[in-house]
């Protein structure tokens, strides 16, 4: 039998909102020894997730981007908007400013390969699970996926 992403998510996972402070969500994620949080607003649609890897900017600062002179023309060379982004990230004290946006997603009906996959290839950590109105109903870690197969094995 093929498992799916409801066999092995995580239900009814802890869950922030936009105004959450930012201190509150570093709180969760350490007491809990997560790694990421989805943001939903009031009805539990999600918003964005939270992660260890949007909360690292906060203690590692960000460098201005290169740039040089050339005829009285700044040139940059990386793209301006990553670092007004990610002067954000450092600067924000809410998770609605800190959170990425639009995280990738799933389906609890996925066969579990699937989500593997999807995860390998956009190279991220977690997935909120969704239900057919877009509300959070779980969340599927790198750790499910390698306790199932442990289960297996």
């Amino acid at each position: 039998m093929v498992k799916t992403v409801a066999d092995v998510m995580t239900c009814d996972p802890i869950v922030v909102g936009l105004q959450t402070p930012l201190n509150e969500a570093i709180q969760i994620l350490a007491s809990k020894r997560i790694s990421g949080l989805p943001v939903v607003d009031e009805a539990g649609k999600l918003l964005g997730i939270i992660s260890e890897t949007d909360l690292m900017w906060q203690e590692a600062g960000i460098t201005p981007p290169a740039y040089i002179m050339f005829l009285d023309s700044v040139i940059y060379l990386k793209n301006p908007a990553a670092y007004e982004r990610d002067l954000h990230k450092v600067l924000g004290q809410t998770v609605g400013e800190v959170m990425t946006k639009n995280p990738i997603t799933i389906s609890p009906d996925k066969p579990l390969r699937d989500a593997a996959r999807l995860m390998n290839e956009k190279n991220v950590h977690r997935l909120p699970v969704l239900d057919s109105e877009g509300k959070v109903i779980g969340i599927l870690t790198r750790g499910d996926i390698v306790r199932a197969m442990a289960a297996i094995a």
